[in-house]
């Protein structure tokens, strides 16, 4: 696929961040009442996913229980059924596994999904969401700031859009990268060959995106875009940004 082609779907709308949220309003991230609302506002929607002790792909950000839900276990360590159990907190929604979002979706809007990664060599995600992916027939890409999954994404689904999440890597952030970027990291990347790149807001302008998007002619996503001054940025150095808190 060209990057022409590509960006007519990739870019053509701003990216709901997990999903069109509203806490205050009992939207939670990553929920299905979320990924309708985006839906509505037909707007892309962005998600994370997490392996689960049988080995599926579940829709959520963290790998452990608690911030939204009830209980504190890591997903990892309960099953896809006991997952769909666990209520988030002062709603109905129940956790979706990946495969209930590609129903719910429906080619309507774009996926673009993160395979969530500790860095450690554990594959099954990606095999998973490769497999998941594969009969899906609506506007979909994955990526993730582990370029290993992504690699394996190329050998085992080569159709399926893939692209690298990264940042500058003199910033603090919730992403624990520190000792992945090296020979293993930059092997990985080559081999994953990204086709595209998403990319921290408030580390626009980089040499990396700079050079991925201007050389490379790769298109640029930018996270996560909730402010005035971030949407400036964005407009000067990306093609799309992944938003939340506000409707563009």
């Amino acid at each position: 696929m060209n990057t022409t082609t590509m960006r007519n779907w990739l870019t053509a709308r701003p990216v709901a961040h997990r999903g069109l949220h509203d806490a205050a309003a009992g939207v939670f991230e990553n929920t299905p009442s979320a990924f309708r609302a985006a839906i509505a506002g037909n707007y892309a929607i962005e998600c994370d996913v997490q392996i689960t002790a049988d080995g599926e792909a579940m829709v959520y950000h963290d790998d452990a229980l608690g911030r939204l839900t009830e209980g504190a276990a890591r997903l990892a360590d309960l099953s896809s059924a006991d997952l769909k159990r666990v209520p988030f907190k002062a709603t109905a929604d129940r956790m979706l596994t990946l495969g209930e979002l590609c129903e719910l979706v429906a080619g309507q809007v774009t996926l673009l999904i993160e395979i969530k990664s500790r860095f450690d060599g554990d594959l099954r995600l990606a095999t998973r969401t490769a497999k998941v992916l594969s009969g899906y027939k609506g506007p979909v890409a994955v990526m993730s700031f582990d370029p290993q999954p992504i690699a394996l994404t190329k050998v085992l689904t080569p159709a399926l859009t893939r692209g690298l999440v990264a940042q500058r890597r003199d910033q603090s952030a919730d992403h624990d990268t520190a000792g992945a970027h090296g020979i293993n990291y930059a092997r990985y990347a080559l081999a994953a060959r990204p086709q595209f790149l998403a990319y921290r807001v408030k580390d626009l302008p980089s040499p990396v995106p700079l050079f991925a998007h201007s050389v490379l002619r790769l298109p640029l996503l930018t996270w996560t875009v909730r402010t005035p001054a971030d949407q400036a940025r964005a407009a000067r150095w990306a093609d799309q940004i992944i938003f939340e808190g506000f409707r563009p």
